[in-house]
């Protein structure tokens, strides 16, 4: 009985904590999911319960903001730029991280340890001198500036990511392959990359995340809302001086939300595979 009992005890700690950190998580959703559909005066009347419906829902917010503002047009730029960026990276990551993983000094490993730390590097003393790149490209107040800029902090730390996938899979499976009659360049196709796509779908979830959350870079290389990714232009245009329309804010940003939180569900298996598959040999 006292280790039923203390079993008993013990689950009950577990599921309290679980339960915990899973109302945690959800309720930002939860947040902006009632502040969406609210009516004005709902929102704005201090006497209502803000944490449920105090009247009926409404669809006006949604309809601002796909009428009166451009928020469609900053979902396709996000979207352009996020495709860009997650091609750009890839192209250089996995060639880069393989190149790495495959220097059999220690030099490799050092050179991939500086690569990643030019990422912890704040874009808050980057955006000065990438500033002046831009203005001698010519691409000031243009979306394309972002998809050049981007890749300066997604691909150090994408690079070392695969550099550590790729120390994990057996140098003697490319071996085999070219002794079968493949190329190095062959074997790499061939073998290293279908064995890497957990990695790659990692690069790729994480490079579009970056990309769909940054902030700093865009608020200073574009200024044209139609221009504006989703992240500037709805904390810009929507917030008015001291008005901030609370109720498209929030709709922008679930909506935003939304295709992000889908992709780490359906592929969060893959996911932490990529993560963790330079962990262990």
């Amino acid at each position: 009985m006292p280790r039923t009992l203390s079993k008993l005890i013990g689950n009950t700690w577990f599921f309290l904590g679980v339960a915990f950190f899973v109302v945690l998580a959800a309720f930002p959703f939860y947040w902006m999911l009632i502040t969406t559909f609210k009516t004005n005066s709902d929102l704005y009347n201090v006497a209502n319960t803000p944490f449920w419906f105090n009247e009926w829902p409404t669809l006006e917010h949604l309809k601002y903001l796909f009428e009166e503002t451009l928020f469609a047009r900053w979902l396709w730029n996000s979207l352009v730029i996020g495709v860009c960026v997650v091609a750009i990276t890839l192209v250089t990551a996995i060639p880069a991280g393989y190149a790495l993983a495959r220097m059999t000094s220690r030099k490799g490993e050092a050179l991939g340890i500086g690569i990643f730390l030019t990422y912890l590097v704040p874009p808050t003393l980057l955006f000065l001198p990438l500033s002046r790149i831009i203005a001698e490209l010519g691409l000031q107040n243009s979306m394309w500036s972002l998809v050049l800029v981007y890749p300066t902090f997604t691909i150090p730390f994408c690079s070392w990511l695969m550099m550590g996938f790729f120390k994990a899979l057996p140098v003697e499976i490319e071996e085999a392959a070219v002794v079968d009659g493949c190329s190095l360049f062959g074997a790499f196709i061939k073998m290293a990359i279908p064995l890497s796509v957990p990695a790659i779908l990692t690069v790729v979830i994480f490079t579009f995340t970056l990309t769909l959350q940054e902030f700093v870079y865009a608020l200073t290389f574009v200024s044209s809302s139609d221009q504006k990714p989703i992240t500037l232009g709805v904390t810009t245009d929507l917030v008015r001086g001291d008005v901030f329309f609370w109720g498209e804010l929030m709709a922008g940003a679930l909506i935003a939300a939304i295709p992000v939180a889908i992709a780490y569900n359906l592929f969060l298996d893959r996911f932490i595979s990529g993560i963790t598959g330079g962990a262990v040999k």
